[in-house]
C-alpha cells in the first residue's frame, strides 16, 4: 500500500481530515481554480465538507488520496486510483491557483508515482488524463515524464459542456530509467 505520509522537498502528502474544509473551501471558491474541474459551480462550503468526507472514506489500499500541505496549509490534493489487479494506476491533482507555476504539481506528482510504483510491484504503467485546454497540467505531465498517449475528443461532460480530454502515461520501465532526485 502507498504510504500515509510522504514528504518531499517542499510538500507534506498526509491522509485528509474533516479539518481540512476551512482549507479546501479557501482555494476552491475561486471559479478559475476549478476551470477544467468537474466541481460544483458556485462551490460552497457543503461541497468541501462532502469532497473531504468522500477523501476519508476512501479504501486507501484502491484509491490513496493525500491533502497537499505547504508552509503548513491546505493548497490541494492528489490521489491514486488503481485498477487492473493493481496493474494500472491513475493519478490526478489539484492545487490553489496562487500557487500555480511552482512547481508543487510537479514535486507530489513524482513522489505519488514513486512511491506507487516502489508499493505495488505488479503496477505496469501509470497514467493521467487533463482537459484538453488545461496546458498547464500537459506540462506538469511531461515534466515527470509522462507520454502523450491520445485525445479523446468530446469524452467528459462537465457542467453540461462535452470536452476533450488528452490521455498521458508511462510504464514502470520508462519511470525507472528516468533520473530522479534522491528522497
Amino acid at each position: 500500500m502507498c504510504p500515509d505520509f510522504i514528504k518531499t522537498k517542499r510538500l507534506v502528502l498526509r491522509p485528509w481530515l474533516f479539518d481540512d474544509v476551512p482549507d479546501v473551501l479557501s482555494y476552491a471558491v475561486d471559479e478559475e481554480w476549478g476551470r477544467y474541474l468537474p466541481v460544483p459551480r458556485p462551490y460552497g462550503e457543503t461541497d468541501a465538507r462532502r469532497f473531504v468526507a468522500t477523501q476519508v472514506l476512501l479504501d486507501r489500499a484502491q484509491h490513496a488520496s493525500w491533502s497537499m500541505r505547504h508552509d503548513g496549509h491546505g493548497v490541494g490534493g492528489i490521489n491514486i486510483r488503481f485498477s487492473g489487479e493493481f496493474r494500472i494506476g491513475e493519478v490526478g491533482y489539484s492545487v490553489a491557483r496562487a500557487l500555480w507555476g511552482r512547481g508543487l504539481a510537479t514535486e507530489a506528482s513524482e513522489a505519488v508515482i514513486t512511491h506507487a510504483f516502489e508499493a505495488y510491484p505488479q503496477l505496469v504503467r501509470v497514467r493521467a488524463m487533463a482537459d484538453a485546454r488545461n496546458v498547464g497540467s500537459h506540462r506538469v505531465l511531461e515534466k515527470i515524464g509522462m507520454l502523450r498517449e491520445g485525445l479523446l475528443r468530446q469524452n467528459r461532460l462537465v457542467r453540461g459542456e462535452l470536452l476533450d480530454e488528452v490521455w498521458y502515461g508511462v510504464l514502470r520501465s520508462e519511470w525507472l530509467k528516468l533520473a530522479r532526485p534522491t528522497r
